[in-house]
């Protein structure tokens, strides 16, 4: 048994344990409770992603929810209310992006909000350092031709999500002014509309008290002192 372990692929193998993963946790009766972070990208999700895993809670196939896209830029919100039903928390694409949050509410108005921020300058400048290194080989800032270049899920995905989510203007595609109000736009509405609701909570998980609460938040004893400090580099490169 052991030798023909060897012999199947690295991928297959990620493919199974996701399968038997998914399997066990619908065996186990999940719970009604949904966890939706809805932070933007860049924000801290990769470290907010870790924390929860680490907690005992199943999160989302990004690549899955990923692969929603098209239906969100038609806002067509089926497909990915019934990828909600695969797991209990949720976090990146599309449940980073405008309006996504409104419809979930609308669903599971019970469920748990998390929005992870951080300083606008610093959001601009993890956000375009990333798309800098995933779409122009860390030379430039991405332009239109880099993003229609790029493979990522598909030629042209990163044109497609930039033209979705930012009128900037095509020859600018990381217009500073343009990206920094849309950020700030974003986080603003969703905490005048969380307004003193207690299933909602904002941190930055930079500050030394955000994980410890997140753990009150979630009715979860601490495993650690404060969040882990991680980078994605072979995920969601939005």
């Amino acid at each position: 048994m052991s030798s023909f372990k060897r012999l199947i692929p690295v991928s297959i193998k990620k493919i199974l344990k996701r399968q038997m993963d998914d399997l066990l946790w619908a065996l186990k009766g999940p719970s009604s409770q949904k966890i939706f972070c809805i932070g933007k990208n860049k924000t801290g999700t990769t470290s907010l992603e870790y924390a929860l895993k680490e907690l005992g809670f199943k999160l989302g196939d990004q690549p899955s929810a990923e692969a929603l896209f098209k239906e969100y830029a038609k806002q067509n919100w089926k497909p990915i209310i019934a990828y909600c039903k695969t797991a209990q928390a949720f976090q990146d694409v599309p449940f980073s992006l405008p309006h996504t949050w409104k419809e979930l509410v609308k669903v599971y108005p019970d469920a748990k909000f998390i929005l992870t921020y951080r300083d606008e300058e610093a959001w601009y400048r993890s956000l375009t350092s990333f798309h800098s290194k995933r779409f122009a080989n860390g030379l430039r800032i991405p332009t239109k031709q880099d993003l229609q270049n790029a493979t990522y899920l598909y030629k042209g995905f990163a044109w497609d999500v930039n033209r979705t989510l930012y009128n900037t203007p095509e020859e600018d595609p990381y217009h500073k002014e343009t990206l920094i109000n849309n950020y700030n736009d974003y986080n603003n509405e969703i905490l005048a509309f969380f307004q003193n609701n207690s299933n909602f909570i904002a941190i930055d998980v930079s500050m030394p008290d955000s994980y410890q609460r997140l753990c009150r938040f979630l009715n979860k004893k601490p495993i650690r002192e404060g969040f882990p400090h991680l980078k994605k580099t072979n995920a969601s490169s939005l």
